[in-house]
């Protein structure tokens, strides 16, 4: 269950990321409430999964999951320019997420 709150929490840090960008420094509502709410949620969320899973390792998959996505959806939406060496070196962030959950 731990697990599943961490990938939920690092999405939302996605969300919040993303948002903070929009916000034009606080001075436009929607995306201002919308980091609001992620921030909480993906705070919150962290906290509850450190509970069962090591610091390190929680933090580590929590910021390369909100990493990865804030810049992925920044490449969909043209917002950031893709590139191949790009994509790789964000999935070998994915892959070190997934060995880290793979660990004993």
């Amino acid at each position: 269950m731990s697990w599943l709150v961490l990938v939920l929490s690092g999405v939302m840090e996605a969300v919040w990321a993303t948002a903070l960008g929009r916000s034009a420094g606080f001075t436009k509502l929607v995306p201002s409430l919308v980091f609001v709410v992620g921030l909480a949620l993906s705070m919150g969320g962290l906290a509850v999964a450190m509970r069962t899973l090591p610091v390190g390792t929680a933090y580590a998959v929590w910021v390369g999951i909100g990493a990865v996505l804030t810049v992925g959806f920044a490449m969909i939406t043209g917002a950031e320019t893709f590139s191949v060496i790009k994509a790789l070196l964000l999935a070998g962030i994915v892959a070190c997420v997934v060995g880290l959950k793979l660990l004993p």
